[in-house]
């Protein structure tokens, strides 16, 4: 096997739960091969460089083998390899996400300064 479609490898590699929801994606520009926007189509081949949008993580892999078929979630997660800095940034937002939201000392509606602690902490969670 000399090269697999992007949208099947994604699939296959256990990142969309079916290739529809695969080729949506690549057809949303939310993955890149080897930094360029491409089209589910693409051929991919092992060494290529993705990354990944899914959700507010970023996934930065490099293909080390092909497949087209899906199998066990211990087989998939050989087929890449995820950068360390790619790694580290997805844990780190996923403990900022999982950190506790401020509540407030007294019930009822929040002042306007309680509204815009609010707005400032949900501005940094999705990066807007």
């Amino acid at each position: 096997m000399d090269d697999v479609r992007i949208d099947r490898w994604l699939w296959a590699a256990r990142f969309y739960k079916t290739r529809g929801l695969a080729t949506r994606a690549v057809d949303g520009g939310k993955v890149h091969v080897n930094g360029q926007r491409t089209k589910a189509a693409k051929r991919i081949r092992p060494g290529d460089r993705l990354a990944i949008r899914k959700g507010p993580y970023r996934f930065e892999l490099l293909v080390r083998q092909l497949s087209d078929r899906r199998r066990p979630a211990p087989e998939a997660a050989m087929l890449y390899e995820e950068s360390p800095a790619s790694l580290a940034s997805r844990q780190a937002l996923a403990a900022q996400r999982r950190a506790p939201v401020p509540t407030f000392a007294e019930k009822g509606r929040p002042t306007k300064k309680d509204r815009r602690a609010l707005d400032r902490l949900r501005r940094g969670r999705d990066g807007r």
